[in-house]
């Protein structure tokens, strides 16, 4: 019989690594991020593009669009309650982003082995549509939690 007090220990110290990192993360409120879902090794975070978002092109500044990516990565890099920091990027931009935009960005842990971790993170708009994806490499600093139990 397969042991499920595991999973359920892993969700709930996801959530409440997210819990702390959102009520301390003024970055992603500030730009209305919503932590929409987290697990183990995986997050989905939503952003509404906003008119001051915009660039003299009136579509999405690229960097806006990589903050919610790199928002996401954060928070699915951290849900096993050990600090853990990006490394490095990789970014690619599929399409532009307008003005009233729903983006989602959702990472999914692909390798973590040590210290090192590899994330994907695709982001969406509204109707679907892969505008950007990134590949994040993350560093966990062993020892030092996110939330104390």
């Amino acid at each position: 019989m397969m042991d499920d007090r595991q999973p359920k220990a892993g969700q709930a110290i996801a959530e409440a690594v997210r819990d702390r990192m959102f009520a301390e993360d003024a970055a992603s409120r500030g730009l209305g991020m919503q932590v929409e879902a987290v697990g183990p090794g995986f997050s989905k975070l939503s952003m509404t593009v906003r008119p001051d978002m915009l660039n003299g092109f009136k579509t999405c500044h690229g960097g806006f669009i990589a903050t919610l990516a790199d928002s996401a990565f954060a928070f699915a890099c951290n849900s096993r309650n050990e600090v853990t920091v990006a490394s490095g990027i990789v970014v690619d931009f599929l399409a532009p982003v307008y003005e009233g935009d729903l983006l989602r960005a959702e990472c999914h842990e692909v390798a973590l082995t040590g210290r090192t971790g590899v994330y994907d993170i695709t982001v969406t708009n509204q109707h679907g549509k892969v505008v950007v994806v990134m590949r994040g490499r993350s560093h966990t600093m062993k020892g030092k939690a996110v939330v104390d139990f």
